[in-house]
C-alpha cells in the first residue's frame, strides 16, 4: 500500500506482455488525477513575482496565438478544441488588457483577426521564463533524458485524450439497442 497521505505512491507495475495490468492502469488513473489536482491547485503558475499570474486559459490561448501566428476566432477555437464562444469569452479581457489586438482580416472586413500585441508576447515570456523556473525546480534531480521521456509521453499522453474528446460526439459507453 502505497505510504503517502494521497497514495501517490504506486507500487511496481506489474503486467502480462501485451495486456495491460488493471493494476497499473489503476496507479495510472491515480497519478493523473493526483497530478490534474496539483496542477490545478498551483495552476503550474511558476516561481517568484509572475507565479500564478496568468490562468491557464489565457496562457493556451497567448501560447497559441504566438506559435502560430494572427488568427481568426473559428481557427483558434478549432486548434484548442473549444467552441468560439467560449474563445470570445476567454479573449476579451486579453482584449481590454492590451495583451491582444483584434484586426479586420484584410480580405473579408467583416471578419476578426486575433493577434498577439507587444506587451502579449512580453507578458507571455514573463510567465513562460517563469514557468520555466518550475519545471527545472521540480526536475532537478532528473536527468536530461527523462526530462525528454517524461515530455514526450505527456505529449503523446495529451494527443491521445484530445484525440478521444474530438471523436467521442456521442457517449460510447451508452447501451447497445
Amino acid at each position: 500500500m502505497p505510504t503517502t497521505s494521497d497514495m501517490t505512491t504506486a507500487p511496481p507495475p506489474t503486467a502480462r506482455e501485451g495486456v495491460p495490468d488493471s493494476g497499473l492502469l489503476d496507479d495510472l488513473q491515480h497519478e493523473v488525477a493526483v497530478f490534474a489536482r496539483r496542477a490545478e491547485q498551483t495552476r503550474l503558475g511558476g516561481v517568484g513575482a509572475v507565479r500564478n499570474s496568468m490562468d491557464r486559459a489565457a496562457y493556451l490561448l497567448l501560447n497559441r496565438l504566438d506559435r502560430e501566428g494572427p488568427m481568426g476566432v473559428k481557427a483558434l477555437a478549432a486548434g484548442m478544441g473549444i467552441d468560439s464562444s467560449t474563445v470570445t469569452r476567454q479573449v476579451a479581457p486579453l482584449v481590454d488588457t492590451g495583451l491582444v489586438k483584434r484586426t479586420s482580416h484584410p480580405e473579408d472586413g467583416r471578419a476578426v483577426v486575433l493577434q498577439l500585441s507587444p506587451r502579449g508576447k512580453a507578458r507571455l515570456e514573463e510567465v513562460r521564463s517563469s514557468r520555466r523556473q518550475l519545471m527545472s525546480l521540480l526536475t532537478e534531480n532528473w536527468a536530461e533524458e527523462e526530462r525528454e521521456v517524461f515530455c514526450t509521453l505527456l505529449t503523446r499522453f495529451n494527443q491521445a485524450l484530445s484525440a478521444r474528446m474530438a471523436t467521442t460526439a456521442a457517449p460510447e459507453d451508452a447501451p447497445a439497442s
